[in-house]
């Protein structure tokens, strides 16, 4: 019997996969979730053998969702109303989807898709290739996971991070705020370019977005958006190498 554990935030979307599978599908069990910060905790316990991941969901996006996991040894099928550039790229690296409102005939073929193989395996394989595929793509672009989206921005366009516990907002220079549900830590390794520096537990800067520097204690540092960032003191002195500062 197929362990199926469905997630997704919308009750409506919920309720009508699962009542499709079990009327459409047999030797099934069924266990939903609306919550991605809860479904992590089930995945690692019950290890189902597929599973719907909705992409859009307010606590985490899908694709965060999958990277916190312990055990990736499962099916994955992402159900999802997602832009046409990501289902490409979901496509290229041999990870089903359906869209939403899922469609009979494409749910039982997915089903098929997956009686006849085995458990997840590779998933780890194609769920790194799915993140390349989106970088490859898109040169130096970066591609950000968020609100159910993945945002490819440019460089020059992201102004600071800033730190929120286990979130981090990126600002970019259009005013627009991203709030990611990871830590500064995490996301830092998206931004390995010299344009960006680490001034600050809290903070990570782009030097091309740095307005003027206040003197003080460790000081800080006005953006060109009118934000400020704080200047930890064992940053300074790198900083002021990299700014040609005395």
């Amino acid at each position: 019997m197929l362990q199926i554990l469905l997630v997704d935030d919308e009750k409506d979307a919920l309720e009508a996969l699962e009542w499709k599978l079990n009327n459409y599908i047999k030797d099934i069990e069924v266990t939903t979730c609306n919550s991605p910060i809860k479904a992590i905790d089930i995945i690692n316990e019950l290890k189902p053998d597929v599973v719907f991941l909705d992409i859009q969901m307010p606590e985490m996006d899908g694709f965060t969702m999958i990277e916190k996991l312990e055990n990736r040894d499962f099916n994955l099928i992402f159900t999802t109303a997602h832009d046409e550039f990501a289902l490409k790229a979901i496509k290229v690296s041999a990870i089903d989807y359906l869209l939403k409102p899922v469609d009979k005939d494409e749910l039982l073929a997915s089903m098929e898709k997956i009686e006849t193989s085995k458990k997840g395996g590779l998933l780890e394989n194609k769920l790194q290739l799915l993140l390349n595929n989106l970088s490859d793509n898109n040169n130096d672009k970066i591609n950000i996971s968020a609100d159910g989206k993945v945002y490819l921005l440019d460089k020059d366009d992201v102004v600071m991070l800033k730190s929120d516990k286990s979130y981090t907002t990126i600002y970019l220079k259009s005013e627009q705020q991203i709030l990611v549900s990871k830590t500064l830590k995490e996301v830092e390794k998206k931004f390995q370019f010299p344009e960006f520096f680490r001034v600050h537990n809290s903070y990570l800067i782009n030097l091309n977005h740095i307005k003027e520097y206040l003197k003080g204690l460790g000081g800080e540092l006005i953006m060109t958006n009118g934000l400020t960032a704080s200047i930890s003191r064992n940053r300074k002195a790198e900083l002021f190498k990299k700014l040609y500062l005395d």
